[in-house]
């Protein structure tokens, strides 16, 4: 890849994973805007891990907490922090069960397109306005109960389908069980990083069963991956506050348009 392919996918997976905007929806106009072929599995292997290592630093205080509140919780002992660690474990069970049963079964292939891309970008979308303004915002992560955490984590199994948004269906899962907007960001970044690992080590483990070596440039589109997941994670917890969710509403909107007009077009 030369350096512009390296950036351009750096910028689409480090800003899509992040922002309630759909990383798919993003990852198919790519080559159809640009004309590249696939970049690769290692590339994904990559930008993946610069996703994930974006949300650890930017999150090492919370995560050295719950850390610290597991170890109280082995020895008999609830903190708040170890509580979250709970929740965040018990969230990411369904997204598990969900993932298996949609790569063994076959239907992974079978539900990927750009029309369910456009059609889910609107649906979701109008579900994440609503959850925003209708949300009550009164109740931190570490409040969520186990079948809230659970059903958070059946919002985050979804999220498996295209044009959903992980992170935006877990923040509007959020807002209706009543977290802040801040919080349910909180969580659902949070939430990402045993999903984002996961499928990171998928697809590490396609890469290595058909012996792809690591390139430089995938390096690099890792690197630049984590910087711009790092200011994207940033920059939403600094101004949900502010604006909401309904620009992002907005913005899949636009997608969901951009994406009919090219299937009514037949470019894709």
């Amino acid at each position: 890849m030369d350096l512009l392919q390296i950036i351009v996918l750096a910028v689409v997976q480090g800003i899509t994973e992040f922002l309630p905007i759909s990383s798919s929806g993003h990852l198919i106009l790519v080559p159809v805007l640009t004309g590249w072929k696939d970049q690769g599995l290692i590339v994904d292997v990559m930008v993946h891990l610069g996703s994930f290592l974006a949300v650890v630093v930017y999150f090492w205080r919370d995560i050295v907490q719950m850390l610290i509140g597991m170890a109280h919780l082995l020895r008999g002992r609830m903190t708040a922090a170890g509580r979250l660690a709970l929740m965040i474990l018990v969230a990411t069970i369904p997204a598990v069960g969900f993932g298996l049963f949609m790569k063994f079964s076959g239907l992974q292939d079978a539900i990927r397109g750009a029309l369910i891309v456009a059609i889910n970008a609107v649906i979701f979308g109008i579900v994440m306005w609503l959850a925003d303004v209708y949300g009550r915002q009164q109740k931190r992560a570490e409040e969520l109960g186990v079948g809230q955490a659970l059903l958070i984590g059946v919002a985050q199994a979804v999220a498996i389908i295209p044009g959903v948004s992980r992170s935006g269906i877990t923040m509007s899962a959020g807002r209706m069980l009543g977290l802040t907007r801040v919080e349910a960001a909180r969580f659902s970044f949070l939430l990402g990083i045993p999903a984002i690992a996961g499928a990171g080590m998928l697809v590490l483990g396609e890469a290595i069963e058909k012996g792809t070596p690591i390139t430089t440039d995938a390096i690099l589109a890792g690197v630049f991956t984590f910087f711009v997941a790092l200011a994207a994670i940033a920059f939403l917890m600094k101004v949900i506050t502010r604006i909401g969710l309904l620009p992002f509403v907005l913005y899949r909107f636009a997608l969901a348009a951009v994406l009919g007009v090219l299937l009514w077009q037949g470019i894709i």
